[in-house]
C-alpha cells in the first residue's frame, strides 16, 4: 500500500476514486472499494481510496464516540485488502468548512485529478454534510468525471453500517459484529505488568494496555480469542472487567488474556487480540475456588470455539456480487 499525504504531488493514471471515513472497513466499505477496483481495471486506471484522519466526529465534537479502528489498524486492514493507493486527508475544521463544490474541485479534481468517483449509497460531504448524491451528480457534469453509486449491503436482513457494528460490540454481540465486519474484531496493545493474581490461581494472564484509548472495547465479560504475537497465533481467553471476585483491589477496568499452552515472558511486547466468541458476562463469584472452577469451564468452552485461525478480510475480488 502506498500512502498519499496532503502535501504530496500526485500524478496517477486515470484515477478512479472512492471516498469515506471507513471506520471498521466493514463489508459494506469493502464492497464499495471492490467496485472501485473493478471499474479501474476496466478503464485501465488507478484505484484510489480517499479517507480522513482523525475521525470527523472528534473534530466536530459530536458527543462521546469510540473508534472501531485506530489509524494503524486501518492501515493494516488496507494492506490486507491489497489496496494500492490510499490518500489520507487531515480532517481539520478548515477542511470541514469547505463547501461541497470547493471540496470536489479543490481536492478531488485539482489535487487528485479524479476521472471516476465511486461512493456508497449514503455518502454525504462538504460543510455540514450538505452534499448528497444529487449534488455529486451535478458536480460530475460540471467537472467532467463519471459517477457511480453502490447500493447498501444487507446481511441477514441487517444493513451493514459502522453504527450497527459499534452497537453490537458494545452489547457484546461479537458474532453479529464479525459477520458485518467480514473479519474478527480485534484490539491492539502492549503487555504491561499486572497484579499476577492469575498466575497464583493457575491462569496466568497478559495485561493489555491499548494503543489507542479511543478504541472501542467490547462489553465486559469473557471471550474466546486468538492472540497474535510477533506474527504467530495462539488460542486463549480474554477477560474485560473489574474483577469483582478479587477483594482489596483498585476499582480499575482490566483487559487481560490467558494464552493457552504459552509460557514465555512478553512484557512490553505489542500484541493483537481477535475476538471470536463471547462466553459469559463478568460475574462476582462467592470465592476464589468458585472463580477457578468457572475459569476451567471458560477454557474448555474457548478451546471448543477456537477451531480455526481468526477470520481476516477476504480478497476484495471475492466481495463483489456474482
Amino acid at each position: 500500500m502506498q500512502e498519499i499525504e496532503n502535501g504530496d504531488i500526485i500524478k496517477l493514471n486515470n484515477p478512479v476514486v472512492t471516498i469515506g471515513t471507513f471506520d471498521g472497513l466493514h463489508l459494506g466499505h469493502q464492497l464499495v472499494i471492490s467496485k472501485t477496483i473493478e471499474i479501474a481495471k476496466k478503464k485501465k486506471g488507478t484505484p484510489v481510496v480517499f479517507t480522513f484522519w482523525p475521525h470527523p466526529r472528534f473534530v466536530l465534537g459530536k458527543g462521546n464516540f469510540s473508534l472501531l479502528n485506530s489509524l494503524e489498524e486501518k492501515k493494516l486492514l488496507f494492506k490486507r485488502l491489497d489496496i494500492k493507493y490510499v490518500y489520507f486527508q487531515p480532517f481539520t475544521k478548515d477542511f470541514a468548512n469547505l463547501t461541497s463544490q470547493e471540496y470536489v474541485k479543490n481536492i478531488l479534481v485539482d489535487k487528485i485529478g479524479v476521472k471516476t468517483l465511486v461512493v456508497g449509497y449514503d455518502h454525504q460531504f462538504g460543510k455540514e454534510r450538505k452534499g448528497k448524491f444529487d449534488t455529486l451528480n451535478a458536480l460530475s457534469r460540471l467537472y467532467h468525471f463519471e459517477l457511480h453509486k453502490v447500493n447498501a449491503l444487507d446481511i441477514s436482513n441487517i444493513t451493514v453500517s459502522s453504527t450497527k457494528i459499534r452497537i453490537a460490540i458494545e452489547e457484546g454481540n461479537i458474532t453479529i459484529a464479525n459477520k458485518l465486519l467480514g473479519y474478527d474484531y480485534f484490539i491492539s496493545g502492549t503487555v504491561i505488568d499486572g497484579s499476577k493474581i492469575g498466575k497464583k490461581i493457575g491462569f496466568p494472564t497478559a495485561n493489555l494496555k491499548l494503543d489507542n484509548d479511543l478504541k472501542l472495547v467490547p462489553k465486559d465479560g469473557v471471550y474466546a480469542v486468538y492472540v497474535e504475537i510477533e506474527n504467530r497465533f495462539y488460542k486463549g481467553m480474554l477477560y474485560i472487567g473489574y474483577r469483582p471476585t478479587i477483594e482489596n483491589q483498585p476499582h480499575i477496568k482490566t483487559i487481560e488474556v490467558n494464552i493457552f499452552d504459552f509460557s514465555h515472558e512478553i512484557y512490553s511486547t505489542p500484541i493483537r487480540v481477535y475476538f471470536t466468541a463471547r462466553l459469559r458476562d463478568d460475574i462476582k463469584f462467592k470465592d476464589i475456588n468458585e472463580l477457578i472452577d468457572n475459569l476451567k469451564i471458560d477454557e474448555e468452552n474457548s478451546r471448543k470455539a477456537l477451531k480455526e485461525m481468526p477470520q481476516f478480510p477476504k480478497s476484495l475480488i471475492d466481495i463483489l456480487p456474482k
